[in-house]
């Protein structure tokens, strides 16, 4: 069975750089050594204030062997650990990118029809320079907040909210930022009754045709037609531990195995994580994350992802409106797109 995302707490960042001040850091369960050594150096950091002893030779061997382990540890994350990541509930979420890397932003309301989703957030900002039409899921950082605006998943209004943002940003000539993080839409009977796959299909068409540049970041999850539905882009990236696929792990494995039971072993055969997606072409680019994850420092994910932003806004400037849509036809005409054999060589190999 998948392990629980978090093993452990520690009420103070080791020494690698966390931006996480004196909160309590979790850890996932593949964290676990991780976790013993950053409790070692607390212990012996308090134990040197208490005897006033000299132990810092001790301690710059345990922050090594700490840095050395969390390095070795995130440099060979299996797909199943990268998953667990990108949920990690220390993850800097659109809110906190927004504060990070937005000196402005004005938040923008309601989809004209029925209400206002509080799983998708859209507003003018000032973002790497440049004024954009910023988008993006709002998943909520304690439980009162994540049950208003349901973990993530986003209602049919929600993504109208979306789309009539993204026509303003095509009036008034901005580009479209969307910063995707979200486990799927919401497949609850009012979003079905309200026309939840309409609603999304609609977003595709109109994204593929959309005046203006649009750039997409996938910050955490990406699942299935939930993030599609803001994902129709330009250039499409991902942060370096996040996930993009069109169904989660637990749900396939509830669909082959009935049950969680293959989780781990089906994250690997999806193939969704940012490196396996960039060769085949799915993104175009990984964000690169700290050490440790965006977790662990914050504010150097936040620095990573508005330099990208920032770039790519500016090399999409460079052309005429004309053929950014056409090459935006092309990029996603070309995807899964194999080899066939012909038919001569078929039939010498049979």
């Amino acid at each position: 069975m998948a392990e629980p995302s978090v093993l452990s707490e520690s009420k103070t960042p080791a020494a690698n750089g966390s931006a996480n001040g004196g909160g309590v850091r979790q850890f996932l369960e593949f964290e676990k050594p991780l976790g013993q050594l950053e409790r070692q150096i607390q212990e012996l950091e308090a134990l040197q204030t208490q005897k006033q002893i000299d132990y810092s030779k001790e301690l710059r061997q345990l922050r090594t062997n700490y840095t050395s382990l969390l390095r070795k540890t995130y440099d060979n994350l299996s797909a199943w650990e990268t998953v667990q990541v990108a949920r990690h509930p220390q993850r800097p979420q659109f809110w906190d990118y927004v504060e990070m890397i937005c000196p402005e932003f004005r938040e923008l309301h309601g989809d004209r029809h029925f209400g206002d989703d509080p799983a998708i957030l859209c507003g003018l900002a000032r973002l790497g320079g440049h004024k954009v039409m910023l988008i993006g899921h709002h998943k909520g950082r304690d439980t009162k907040e994540k049950v208003k605006c349901f973990f993530g998943l986003a209602h049919p209004e929600g993504y109208r909210k979306a789309l009539r943002c993204m026509k303003l940003a095509e009036k008034f000539e901005l580009p479209v930022v969307t910063l995707i993080d979200t486990p799927g839409a919401y497949p609850g009977i009012g979003a079905e009754e309200r026309g939840q796959a309409e609603s999304i299909a609609r977003n595709l068409m109109e994204m593929s045709r959309l005046r203006a540049p649009i750039l997409t970041v996938i910050l955490g999850e990406g699942g299935s037609g939930g993030a599609l539905g803001i994902g129709v882009a330009d250039r499409v990236a991902m942060m370096e531990f996040a996930w993009y696929s069109v169904i989660s792990p637990e749900a396939c494995s509830a669909i082959l195995f009935k049950g969680n039971d293959g989780a781990a072993q089906l994250a690997e055969s999806l193939q969704l994580t940012s490196k396996p997606l960039k060769q085949l072409g799915v993104v175009d680019a990984i964000v690169p994350e700290p050490l440790g994850g965006a977790h662990r420092d914050p504010h150097t994910a936040g620095h990573n992802l508005e330099q990208y932003i920032a770039k790519v806004l500016r090399d999409l400037k460079r052309f005429k409106i004309e053929n950014l849509l056409e090459r935006r036809y092309e990029k996603f005409r070309g995807m899964g797109v194999v080899a066939e054999p012909s038919k001569r060589a078929a039939k010498a190999a049979g």
